[in-house]
This record gives C-alpha cells, structure tokens and sequence, in this order.
C-alpha cells in the first residue's frame, strides 16, 4: 500500500496556489486518478518524496537526466558557479565551450543560440525560418509536441494529448490559418501537401523519433522523403531533437538516420537538468537572427552561467566514455525486452518502442506509428498497469503519451526490480 498523506496535504495546499496545484499539466497525475508523489530530493537513478517512499525514476525530469540525480560532478560544477555569481546578463566563456561541444557533436548546427527552454528554442527556429524565407506557412505533424509556442500547439501531442485537448483556446484563426497539421510517418500525404503548397511553406518541422505521443519511431523513407522534398522547395527543415538528441544516439536522430536538417532545436540534456535549449543549423540561416541579421530573439537570462555549466558538465561525462551511451542503451533494451516478455506471460497485448535510452509501451494490439495508433490504445489498462508500478517503487510518466527514460545511473538491480514489478502490474491491468 503506497502511503501518500504528505503529498496529499500538500497538494491541497498547491491547489490553492496554483492551476491544478502543478505549474506544467501532466504532473497533476488526473489521468491516472491518484496524488502526485511530491519529491523531496533525487540521487542517481532514484528519486524519494516527503512520504517517505522510494522510486526508481524513468522520468528523468523529463529526459535530461542522463547522467543521473545529483551527479557530484555536476554538483561540484555548479557549487563552484554560483560562488562565482549566477547570472550576469554578460557573455562568459563557458557559453562558447558548450556551443563548441554541441556543434562538434551535431556537425549540421554551424552556429547556434542559447535560450531557456525547448518552447522558446522551436518558436525561435519557425521565426528564424519564416524571416530567411520570407514565406508564412508552417507545416507538423500531428502528435508532435514542439512547445506551448502559438503556432505549434495545432494537434499537438504530449499534455495535450493527456487531457483530451485537440488545440488550446487562446490560438487566434490566423496563426492556426498558418500551420498545416498532418500524420505522422504518412509520406503521400507530406507528398500531396507539398506539391500544392511548397513555394508557401517556410518550415517543416517534426520530431525525427516521435517522443510526445509515446515513443514512435519513423518509418522508413519517412525522414528522407520529408529531407528530399523540403530542398526541392526550398523549405526549411527543422529537426526538433529536444528530446531525443543525445539519447536516441550521442549524435542525435539526424546522425543515426543519416540526414543533416537545415535547423536543429535541443534542449534537456544540455542543461544538465537546469533550464537550457538551443536553436541552430546552417550558417547562412543563422546570420538572420539579431545582431547580425533582423530577426530579433533575446533572453535575460539565456546562456547564464549555471545553466551552461550544469549541461557542459554532463556532456562531458556523456561523451568521455565513448560507451556510456552503448552501455545504457543495452541497460534500456534488457528493460524492454524484458516488459515485452513478462506482457506475454500474462496474456497482454503490448507494443513497446526504444530508441537509445527512451522506450515507451502502449497496451494495443496493432502497430503504433502516429498519433491516431497512440490514442487508439487501451489507457485504462495503461491507467491500471502505472498505479500498480507506482505501488511498487516504480515512477513512470502519468500518461500514456509519455516517454520513458533510463540514465547511466541505472543498475542491473534496478532493471531487473522494475521487470519483476511489472509482472505484478501487468497481471493486475489484465484483471
């Protein structure tokens, strides 16, 4: 019996405070019926909250925490950052040592801009795209979660998708007017779109391995046909790697499918769990954003020196050992594997997807390849299947449409303990 009366009380207490009593919508655990832990600190691939109660954590804040909670590398580079001061409105070295890593890393980015979150960095990027175009027009994919940006929250993914919401009042019918929605992995319809509209569309922009509608990988051709089309058209492509960059592979999607975007956001893990994300790509594209060309983009506190110190600190320990990321990607498809075979013991009907270190099941006995696959999949078991884990020490993401992630701080032991776990929660969501 998981024992939540702290974080009750003080849930209650957030309501009073906040919308939902949370200050980002799926951590309100509705969908899942049930309190949410409120935590009290982290270390390694564990996090503990006010109750009391232990986790092993495949959230991950989300994604950037790669290297684990509170790694005492990070730790002792940010303690000695902030003896320096925390912000200076000033430019700091340690802004190019971290640009310097990531476009060494992702060759396509030859000049990039440091901003505070993967919202601000897609925003940036279609306006960027729209200034060097000269055109309107913005074409995703339905599913895509690509921030709370106007323009990109038409059929998006993630929360909105949690909460049963196809778009969010607040979007004036100009800015909806400009962006096209379409499927997913659906590459006649891309095709057909283009052809009618291509000399008005400035961008096309699309997470290159789904990641906000669950886990879903890009058919093949998929990504190519979207490459060879946009340079027909002369359209930017934007690869939004916020989630999936370093994770998917070191070197992002764009290098383990072999196609170099015009544009690429990132963001989660290059801010080593403090709010950092960039926009980047071609040089001649980059030179249109301010000072050097008209399209004004600026943060108070973009490139501050906590924020570039915490994400240097875990690129460096995620590119010093050349197999950290084999290392956990093997950790992460032993987890799999292991989820797969233990659905099947219990009868249950499961489609599981990785990518790197993120994987993520969807209860459903077809193909899950677009956001219509994702919806179609049973969320009561799913629902059933996440309060049993919780139960048992394991934190997942309150929702279905939700990714889940492994760091290199993950043990076998704790493999090992969630597959065991689920053998439990799956005979109960079969119930």
């Amino acid at each position: 019996m998981l024992h939540l009366e702290k974080s009750t009380t003080a849930f209650n207490k957030a309501k009073t405070l906040m919308p939902g009593g949370v200050n980002s919508p799926v951590r309100s655990y509705a969908r899942v019926h049930c309190t949410p832990p409120f935590i009290a600190y982290a270390k390694g691939s564990h996090i503990y909250d006010i109750d009391g109660n232990a986790y092993i954590d495949y959230v991950g804040s989300w994604g950037p925490m790669i290297a684990g909670h509170a790694h005492p590398r990070v730790v002792k580079a940010l303690h000695d950052a902030v003896e320096r001061g925390t912000s200076y409105g000033a430019p700091t070295t340690i802004e190019s040592d971290l640009a310097e890593m990531v476009r060494y890393l992702y060759p396509s980015i030859e000049k990039i801009r440091m901003v505070n979150s993967g919202t601000e960095a897609t925003m940036s990027a279609l306006r960027v795209a729209r200034g060097f175009t000269g055109r309107n027009k913005i074409i995703k994919f339905i599913g895509c979660y690509h921030g709370h940006g106007d323009s990109l929250l038409v059929k998006a993914g993630s929360g909105l998708a949690t909460f049963g919401c196809p778009d969010s009042p607040g979007i004036t019918p100009g800015t909806a007017a400009d962006t096209i929605a379409l499927p997913y992995n659906d590459i006649p319809t891309f095709q057909k779109t283009m052809r009618t509209l291509g000399n008005s569309v400035a961008a096309v922009i699309v997470e290159p391995i789904a990641g906000n509608m669950g886990l879903i990988l890009p058919q093949e051709g998929f990504l190519q046909t979207l490459r060879e089309v946009t340079k027909t058209y002369g359209t930017v492509l934007i690869f939004d790697e916020v989630m999936c960059g370093f994770r998917c592979n070191l070197r992002g999607a764009q290098d383990m499918y072999h196609i170099l975007p015009d544009m690429t956001c990132l963001g989660k893990i290059i801010g080593g769990g403090l709010p950092v994300a960039a926009y980047g790509g071609r040089a001649d594209i980059m030179h249109c954003v301010s000072p050097e060309g008209p399209v004004y983009q600026a943060g108070t506190l973009s490139g501050n020196p906590l924020a570039m110190t915490a994400g240097l600190e875990t690129l460096k320990i995620i590119t010093e050992d050349p197999c950290y990321i084999p290392k956990t990607t093997a950790l992460t498809t032993l987890l799999v594997d292991g989820l797969k075979t233990a659905a099947a013991a219990a009868g249950i009907s499961l489609c599981a997807h990785q990518a790197g270190t993120m994987f993520s099941i969807f209860f459903s006995k077809n193909a899950v390849i677009d956001y219509e696959g994702a919806a179609a999949a049973d969320q009561t078991m799913f629902c059933k299947y996440f309060l049993a884990m919780l139960a048992q020490g394991i934190y997942l993401p309150p929702s279905q449409f939700e990714t889940c992630f492994v760091s290199g701080t993950h043990t076998d032991i704790d493999i090992h303990t969630t597959i065991e776990a689920s053998r439990t929660a799956f005979q109960k969501a079969a119930q």
